[in-house]
């Protein structure tokens, strides 16, 4: 599948039914549009499976839960709308986008209690995240902007509002030749990518900032128990910038990143060593299996 994500073939469930790609529309005043009323997962299918499918379900309707945004689908309907989804559009390896927003109805201010949620599920096919830097190690800027207090906003919900820094930071990172970019939080910790959750090694033990004020994710948390299994310590923790130079490892996990190697993190460089890349080769086979 090619060319702009609004003009292709195929099929999207929107609202319960499966509708063709070209008119899976939603309005100009949906408040979604205007006030970032939304929340969403990405998930990966491998050889017909999501992986980790009923977490990412659980997530959506929990993320709609913190946004005060009832998700009005079951874990169980969502789950048989994305095989309707994947069968549809004849997919066995895909990335899949499931979505809630609040929609257009009676209200157009900041309130939108009378307006419904609505629920759409998309696939497509999807490589590698980073490209090349899935070998080679991606190279991360430090974003200029800080990952917000959970007194802000619900920091644990998976919501379209959170992405908006996001998207400024890898622009920048991009006009630098950079895949990505890394925050530190409102406190000045270490915290997350723009998509992706961050892990350092030194001398063989593994270093992951504390899911207190980040997206606690599904792959992170994949990977945290992988880890443990092979008998590697794991610290979840409180960073500080001034580590990074002391670590010798780093990577990425994420749904969309899975495992991604890191080489460089602003001027702190990382070899692309034999734990990260044990690590990535056990994702890949967990997934997969």
């Amino acid at each position: 599948m090619a060319g702009a994500y609004d003009d292709r073939d195929g099929f999207i469930w929107m609202d319960g039914a499966m509708v063709p790609w070209r008119d899976a529309k939603v309005h100009v005043l949906s408040h979604a549009l205007h006030y970032a009323s939304s929340v969403f997962e990405g998930e990966r299918c491998y050889d017909g499976r999501i992986f980790k499918s009923r977490e990412h379900s659980a997530r959506l309707i929990e993320s709609g839960r913190l946004l005060d945004m009832p998700v009005p689908v079951s874990v169980d309907a969502l789950e048989a709308a994305k095989a309707e989804v994947l069968e549809a559009n004849g997919l066995r390896d895909a990335y899949v986008r499931a979505v809630a927003w609040r929609g257009a109805g009676e209200d157009m201010g900041v309130a939108a209690r009378r307006n419904q949620v609505r629920v759409a599920i998309a696939a497509w096919e999807w490589g590698a995240y980073y490209g090349d830097a899935k070998m080679q190690g991606a190279k991360l800027d430090i974003a200029r902007w800080k990952r917000p207090s959970p007194e802000t906003i619900p920091t644990a919900a998976k919501a379209a509002g959170l992405y908006m820094i996001c998207t400024m930071s890898k622009h920048a990172a991009e006009e630098k030749g950079c895949s990505d970019a890394l925050f530190y939080d409102w406190r000045g910790y270490v915290a997350e990518a723009t998509g992706a959750n961050v892990f350092f090694v030194r001398d063989g033990e593994v270093h992951t900032p504390l899911a207190d004020a980040i997206l606690n994710g599904i792959t992170r948390q994949t990977v945290i128990a992988m880890l443990r299994d092979m008998g590697v310590t794991v610290h979840e923790r409180h960073i500080g910038p001034e580590e990074l130079a002391g670590f010798q490892q780093c990577w990425l996990t994420g749904t969309a990143a899975e495992v991604t190697p890191v080489g460089q993190i602003g001027e702190y460089h990382f070899q692309v060593g034999d734990l990260t890349r044990k690590v990535a080769s056990a994702y890949e086979a967990l997934v997969r299996s």
